[in-house]
């Protein structure tokens, strides 16, 4: 085989680029030469001959009886050596030698190819690699740029920026890392690919290469929400009512989750089944805290969620991270609020109501149980809704309101007085005791 033709096989296998590409690099990089040497105004092409391993430069002139600009015109005779069949007039193309280009002219030619060899490359990197955004990707972590991660992923390099990494997660180069591929650019330098450990796609993949059924559509994953590195919590439903979508994901022996829960290095991970029904819905949310009641506002798409004393720091969770998780997965804003403190607020919402002859306690739990949950509540209520009520008139309905207004600030005063006391025993608990 002609050298040439060998080198040019060996970079197409090599580079993995097609043979035409590296063939009109050259046929480019020589004409470019040419053009160099012999002036850019010359009607010069290159053609690579596959016979001969060569790349052949053609100077095209105007064939002539009678030479008037011996740059651009070529005589008859002369034409005819070359192709007897030509006439007057015709474009005839004579072939220049090309072994008379320099160590200068050749430099250009090498620069031409390998940038013309990187571009190919870099389009084959991208159109493989545009059809992955949305795909887990395994890579090596290779060094560290500005707070970035380089990451190795056999034909290109992906970049993990700081805001989309894990902020207890640390690598160092040569471990391995499976990321999210959250988007493919097309630059100048060469596709950057973005990965991401932080994105909440990142767990619901996770799952669907664990889950058989979440990768059949038998199981799906309804919604998800996750504080990365701490704790995440998914919803998710079946289309087959035999099987159970929370034991599909948690595995023989929590197995499934389990893998999941190592991927993302000890990320808790709660499963919830999703439910059509809001109340539900957010009780499960909640877990593994357990609900008493849960009072709806349809209209501001809220929740007061009442619980058990001693479950109301379960249900709020580590700094609010359970209930924030929960309102994240649910998309309604959720109040928590324990038994006792609901009482309480029966007792204050039964002294506002009466001011009306006959009411008290009932007609409390009756406001409570329609969203009037605090006093501020109550002084704000519609005089229209408060009509509504059995034995009622406007007059009551105002006095009402503004019971409510006066027993609200009432009630802030307590509360401050109450904090003042409690931070002073805090205060007088942590001071060292005075010696005699």
């Amino acid at each position: 085989m002609i050298p040439l033709k060998r080198e040019i096989d060996q970079i197409a296998k090599d580079k993995g680029i097609d043979r035409k590409v590296i063939v009109g690099a050259l046929e480019e990089a020589m004409l470019q030469a040419a053009h160099k040497k012999y002036g850019a105004e010359k009607e010069i092409e290159a053609r690579f001959n596959d016979e001969t391993g060569e790349v052949e430069l053609f100077e095209f002139r105007t064939v002539v009886e009678q030479i008037t600009d011996p740059d651009t015109q070529l005589l008859i005779a002369k034409a005819r050596e070359l192709d007897p069949e030509v006439e007057s007039g015709d474009e005839i193309g004579v072939k220049l030698p090309s072994a008379e280009f320099g160590r200068i002219l050749a430099q250009v030619a090498k620069q031409v190819i390998i940038q013309r060899v990187r571009e190919a490359e870099r389009g084959i990197v991208f159109d493989e690699y545009k059809d992955r955004k949305g795909e887990v990707v395994n890579g090596i972590v290779r060094r560290f740029e500005k707070g970035s991660l380089i990451v190795d992923l056999g034909r290109a390099e992906a970049v993990l920026p700081a805001k989309e990494q894990v902020a207890r997660e640390s690598y160092r180069p040569g471990d391995r890392i499976r990321a999210y591929v959250i988007d493919v650019n097309k630059e100048a330098k060469g596709p950057q690919i973005i990965l991401s450990r932080a994105s909440i796609e990142l767990l619901n993949k996770l799952f669907e290469s664990e889950v058989p059924e979440i990768y059949e559509g038998i199981v799906t994953i309804e919604s998800a929400a996750r504080e990365p590195g701490v704790r995440s919590k998914i919803a998710v439903a079946s289309r087959d009512s035999d099987v159970d979508p929370v034991g599909a994901c948690v595995g023989m022996k929590g197995s499934r989750v389990q893998a999941v829960v190592q991927e993302l290095r000890g990320e808790r991970i709660d499963i919830v089944p999703w439910s059509p029904d809001p109340a539900r819905y957010v009780c499960s949310a909640l877990s593994p805290a357990q609900v008493s009641k849960v009072i709806i506002d349809e209209a501001a798409k809220s929740m007061d969620v009442i619980v058990p004393d001693d479950q109301l720091s379960l249900a709020i969770g580590r700094k609010g991270q359970n209930v924030r998780l929960a309102v994240q997965l649910t998309g309604w804003r959720i109040d928590i609020k324990s038994e006792s403190k609901m009482r309480e607020m029966a007792q204050w919402l039964a002294k506002a109501v009466s001011v009306v002859d006959g009411w008290g306690e009932p007609e409390a739990e009756i406001l409570l149980n329609q969203g009037v949950t605090s006093l501020d509540d109550l002084a704000k209520c519609p005089v229209e809704m408060l009509m509504q009520l059995p034995g009622i008139d406007e007059g009551g309905a105002k006095a009402v309101k503004t019971r409510a207004a006066e027993l609200a600030d009432e009630q802030r005063r307590l509360d401050a007085e109450r904090a003042a006391q409690e931070a002073a025993a805090a205060s007088e608990a942590g001071s060292p005791e005075r010696s005699s």
